[in-house]
């Protein structure tokens, strides 16, 4: 198989891209440090923009990244299938998202339920400046994207799971009484979240 094992073992490829063959270099690092397709991150260390590093020698070749959700807002039921975190097109090769236009601004994954997997895909233009944002982010189709806009199959993509800071299953919230207090009349509780 031409595209990584991870990405049909994680059915990448199947729900949000067909099978390619990766011809580009991408490597994506959250705070400096560099990921694995399929590795597993928690929502706090994605909350900042990743760097995007993209290998190549002829700076006249321009990229598009794409970052999606192919499992909002549940993945027992994707009803957002796919949900767009973020878009940057105009990378020349052998430079990193910075050189590009940001046309979606990055939104940090933040998955309320269960393990969703964050896809990276990295598409060669056939020019600058002829890809455009797409109208919302959700519901956004990777493969109509690609063909409205001549891109062809990807160049490279990657993945990772993210799950909430603390672990999977929904926000589980318990008003304790910390202090009640008498203010004018009206009593006010404290609550606190737990994790």
């Amino acid at each position: 198989m031409a595209a990584s094992d991870s990405l049909v073992t994680a059915r990448v490829i199947g729900d949000v891209l067909d099978p390619f063959n990766t011809s580009a270099d991408l490597m994506v690092l959250f705070n400096g440090a560099p990921i694995i397709s399929g590795m597993e991150l928690r929502s706090a260390a994605v909350s900042d923009r990743p760097t995007v590093e993209i290998g190549g020698d002829d700076y006249r070749v321009a990229y598009t990244l794409v970052m999606v959700d192919p499992d909002a807002p549940n993945p027992s039921n994707p009803t957002l299938r796919e949900y767009l975190h973020w878009m940057v097109t105009d990378i020349p090769a052998s430079t990193d998202n910075t050189y590009g236009r940001e046309l979606v601004c990055y939104e940090p994954p933040a998955p309320a339920t269960g393990i969703h997997r964050m896809v990276l895909m990295l598409f060669r233009q056939l020019g600058r400046e002829t890809v455009f944002a797409p109208a919302r982010r959700h519901n956004f189709n990777t493969r109509g994207f690609a063909r409205r806009y001549n891109l062809g199959a990807p160049v490279a993509a990657m993945y990772f799971n993210c799950q909430r800071q603390s672990g999977s299953g929904g926000p589980r919230f318990t008003c304790l009484i910390d202090n009640i207090l008498q203010a004018q009349g009206s009593i006010m509780f404290k609550s606190r979240n737990l994790y």
